[in-house]
C-alpha cells in the first residue's frame, strides 16, 4: 500500500481519538427540522410567506427528543425556528419539564427562550422564573431577572441563575437567599448541587440559625448533613462567641466546630480570647479545646492577662442549668504574664464555682520583687480580681532589696491576702524562718538584718514592702549589724529566686525556661496546719 495513503488513514484515526476524548465540546445532534405533530388547523400563504405556518389548537411539535405543547404556534422554515403562545410546554423524556405563557425556539442553535410564569422541573428540583432562556446542547437554564429554585432540602432565590439539568449544579448571583427549615444563607455568588445539597460559597456569605452566625466568603456547605468547610478567615459566632481562623470546619447536626491557624476565639460575655493554631468548640457541651502555641487573653479587668500552655481545655458542667460552672484547664509548661503579676507552674484549673486558680507543679507566682512559691498555689479570685491566695506546703516568700539582700519567709503553709490587686498582708504557718531588712522610714537603706524562728508569722505590706510583722507563739531571733552578718545567715536552706523563670512580657509566655533540676520541689507529705491560737506575741517594727 502506498505510504502515503497509510498516513492519512493513521492521522485520521488519531484525529477522530482525539475528537473522541476530549469532553469540553457536546456532540452537537443533527440539524433536524422542528416537526409539526399535531394542530387543530394550519395555515400558510406560499406566495406572501412561504416559509411560515400559523398553527392553532392543541399544537404539538418534536424536535429530536424534545417535545414541545402550546395553544397557537409560528413555524419558521427558513430558520427552523418556533414561537409558540398560550400554556406552553416542553417536555424531554421523563425527567425535564418546562413551562410558560411564550416560547421562542431556535433549531439551529437548540436554544428556548421561555417568558412569564415560567417552570422548569427536573426530577425534584423545580425553577421558577419570568424569563428563563435553555439550552439544549449544554443542558441548562438561566435567568436574568429574578428566579426560585426549589428541592426537597432548600429554596434558594436570586437575581441571576443557572441551573445545568445534566450535572444538577445551579449558580446563583446578586441578593442570594437559602432557605432551610434549621437555618437561612444570604449570598453574593453561589454555587449549588441539587443531588449533594452542598452549596459551594463563593463570595461574601452569611449563615444563619438559632444557635449562630456564621460568615464566609469561601467555602463549602452541605445542607442536608449540616457540615461546612470554610476558608480564608470565616467567622463562627454562638452567644457571644466568636471563632476566626484560616480553615473552619462545622457540624452543625453535631453542634461543634474547628479552627486551623491563626486562630481567634473571643467569648465577649466572659471576656476572654483564646487563641492558638488548632481550636476546637462544642456548642453543646459548652466545651473548647486550643493548642499549638495555645493562649488565652483575659481582658475584664484594665492590663490584660496572658497565659500559655501546650494545651488549654475549657469544661462545662451542668450545661444550660442554674448549677453550671465551668473549668478552664491548662496542661504543661503554663507561663501567666500580666504587667502587675506573673506565674508559672506545669498544669492549672480555673474554677469558676469557687473562682480558685489552682497551680499544681512547681507553681511560681510574682509580684514586684515578691515571689511566691510551694508545692501548690490556690488562688481565689474576687470579680476578676487576686481575693488571697494560699501557697501549701515547702511555701516560700522572698523579696529582693538588692542582689544580695532577700527578705525571706518559709513554713509549711502561707496565705497571702490582697486589696485593690496589691499583697497587704500575709499569714505563715508552722516551722517559720524569716530573714528581714528593716529599713528607716523615707530612706532605703538596709538598717540591719533580723533572723527569726517562730510558729506563726503576720506580715503587714504597704506599697509592696514589709510595713510591719506579728509572731505568734514561741519565737526565738537574732540581729545582725549589716556588717556583721554570718555568711551562712544570708540565705535560709530554702532560698530560692527563679527571676529567670520568670516571663517577662506578653511575647515572653511562649518561651519555656524550666528550674534547674536540682531546684525543683519534692511533694511532701505533710499536711496543711491549722490557725494559730497561742497567745504569746512578739512584735518587731
Amino acid at each position: 500500500m502506498d505510504k502515503r495513503i497509510i498516513i492519512i488513514i493513521l492521522s485520521l484515526l488519531a484525529l477522530s481519538f482525539v475528537v473522541a476524548q476530549n469532553p469540553q465540546v457536546p456532540q452537537q445532534s443533527k440539524k433536524r427540522r422542528v416537526d409539526l405533530l399535531y394542530a387543530d388547523r394550519a395555515q400558510a400563504d406560499k406566495l406572501e410567506r412561504p416559509d411560515v405556518q400559523v398553527l392553532v389548537g392543541s399544537v404539538r411539535l418534536r424536535h429530536d427528543s424534545m417535545y414541545m405543547f402550546c395553544d397557537s404556534a409560528i413555524i419558521f422554515e427558513a430558520t427552523n425556528s418556533v414561537e409558540a403562545f398560550g400554556n406552553v410546554h416542553m417536555e424531554q423524556g421523563d425527567t425535564l419539564f418546562i413551562y410558560g405563557d411564550y416560547l421562542f425556539y431556535d433549531g439551529q442553535a437548540q436554544l428556548a427562550q421561555l417568558r412569564r410564569n415560567v417552570r422548569l422541573i427536573n426530577r425534584n428540583t423545580e425553577l421558577t422564573t419570568d424569563s428563563l432562556n435553555y439550552d439544549r446542547v449544554y443542558s441548562y437554564g438561566y435567568y436574568f431577572d429574578g428566579g426560585t429554585l426549589t428541592d426537597e432540602e432548600n429554596v434558594l432565590t436570586s437575581l441571576w441563575g443557572e441551573y445545568n439539568t445534566s450535572t444538577k449544579i445551579a449558580v446563583f448571583n446578586h441578593s442570594v437567599l437559602l432557605e432551610n427549615p434549621r437555618f437561612t444563607l444570604t449570598s453574593d455568588t453561589l454555587k449549588y448541587n441539587t443531588n449533594t445539597k452542598v452549596a459551594t460559597i463563593l463570595g461574601p456569605s452569611d449563615i444563619v440559625s438559632d444557635a449562630n452566625h456564621i460568615y464566609s466568603e469561601r467555602g463549602i456547605y452541605n445542607t442536608h448533613t449540616g457540615q461546612a468547610e470554610l476558608l480564608d478567615r470565616s467567622v463562627l459566632t454562638n452567644e457571644g462567641k466568636k471563632m476566626i481562623g484560616d480553615s473552619l470546619f462545622y457540624d452543625r447536626n453535631a453542634g461543634y466546630g474547628e479552627a486551623f491557624y491563626n486562630v481567634w476565639m473571643n467569648d465577649s460575655v466572659n471576656k476572654n480570647v483564646l487563641k492558638g493554631d488548632y481550636c476546637f468548640y462544642n456548642e453543646l457541651s459548652g466545651g473548647a479545646l486550643a493548642t499549638d502555641r495555645a493562649v488565652v487573653i483575659d481582658y475584664s479587668q484594665g492590663d490584660s492577662l496572658y497565659m500559655h500552655a501546650d494545651t488549654l481545655r475549657l469544661v462545662t458542667f451542668y450545661m444550660d442549668t442554674d448549677s453550671m460552672f465551668r473549668e478552664m484547664r491548662a496542661y504543661h509548661k503554663v507561663r501567666i504574664f500580666r504587667t502587675d503579676v506573673q506565674a508559672v507552674c506545669d498544669s492549672l484549673v480555673y474554677n469558676s464555682k469557687d473562682s480558685c486558680l489552682s497551680l499544681y507543679t512547681d507553681p511560681i507566682l510574682w509580684q514586684g520583687q515578691q515571689q511566691l512559691l510551694g508545692e501548690e498555689i490556690k488562688v481565689y479570685m474576687n470579680d476578676s480580681t487576686i481575693d488571697w491566695a494560699h501557697i501549701i506546703n515547702q511555701a516560700l516568700a522572698v523579696e529582693m532589696n538588692d542582689s544580695i539582700h532577700y527578705n525571706q519567709v518559709t513554713g509549711k503553709e502561707m496565705k497571702a491576702f490582697f486589696r485593690n490587686g496589691e499583697m497587704h498582708q500575709v499569714d505563715v504557718d508552722g516551722n517559720v524562718l524569716c530573714i528581714y531588712y528593716p529599713v528607716e522610714e523615707g530612706d532605703t537603706t538596709l538598717m540591719m538584718m533580723d533572723y527569726t524562728e517562730s510558729s506563726h508569722l503576720r506580715m503587714v505590706l504597704k506599697d509592696r514592702k514589709l510595713e510591719r510583722g506579728a509572731f505568734i507563739g514561741h519565737t526565738t531571733g537574732v540581729v545582725y549589724p549589716m556588717d556583721q552578718i554570718p555568711a551562712d545567715r544570708y540565705k535560709l536552706d530554702a532560698f530560692a529566686w527563679f527571676d529567670y523563670v520568670r516571663p517577662r512580657s506578653k511575647e515572653d509566655i511562649f518561651e519555656w525556661r524550666g528550674k534547674g533540676a536540682d531546684a525543683v520541689l519534692r511533694k511532701s507529705d505533710r499536711k496543711p496546719v491549722g490557725s494559730a491560737r497561742d497567745l504569746n506575741i512578739k512584735r518587731k517594727k
